[in-house]
């Protein structure tokens, strides 16, 4: 028990964390591709259900690394882009020992001061936050009963994804190396 108590202080200790993230950062150097990790920042949950009896959550989150919203004008509006980020979807425990599904979609802060001023615009976020859920995730959410949870900024214990890219001009990495690492 000792062990196990000395290993999870270590994985929660910020600076174990980032030595971590820097030493998967070289190695994925080494093999031609950039890695940014995306520490999601709170902002606000979606509550809906997968299939019609599974309890979900959507955390809608933000991290600079994102591409920031951009308008176009149209006839009769804007149109808008909202670049985002979405994590692999994980289940978790809730209250009483029951099993949720929780996913991170991860926008620009922008979008999220955006979403804060305009009930709009937070409508479009949240439409666009489902519709990202069920087309990556082949899943199929219930979109008319789904509610923004008041006073919850995030659900569950946040995780850093990443953001893999390849590094200009660098050679792919050989087929047959031993690397502990999944090919890019």
């Amino acid at each position: 028990r000792a062990l196990f108590a000395e290993y999870a202080a270590e994985l929660a200790d910020p600076e174990q964390r980032r030595l971590y993230e820097e030493e998967v950062a070289a190695l994925e150097r080494e093999r031609g591709v950039e890695v940014r990790f995306v520490h999601p920042t709170a902002g606000y949950v979606l509550r809906t259900s997968q299939a019609g009896s599974r309890r979900c959550y959507l955390n809608i989150c933000s991290n600079p690394h994102i591409g920031e919203p951009r308008a176009r004008a149209e006839p009769g509006g804007h149109r808008w882009a909202l670049p985002y980020s979405l994590a692999p979807g994980r289940e978790e425990l809730g209250r009483g020992g029951r099993r949720r599904l929780v996913y991170d979609v991860v926008f620009h802060p922008a979008a999220l001061r955006l979403a804060a001023r305009n009930a709009r615009f937070r409508r479009l976020l949240s439409d666009t936050a489902l519709e990202a859920v069920e087309r990556h995730c082949s899943v199929q959410l219930d979109r008319a009963n789904a509610t923004v949870l008041r006073g919850t900024a995030y659900k569950g214990v946040p995780q850093a994804p990443v953001i893999r890219t390849p590094l200009p001009g660098a050679a792919p990495p050989p087929a047959d190396s031993d690397s502990p690492l999944p090919p890019f």
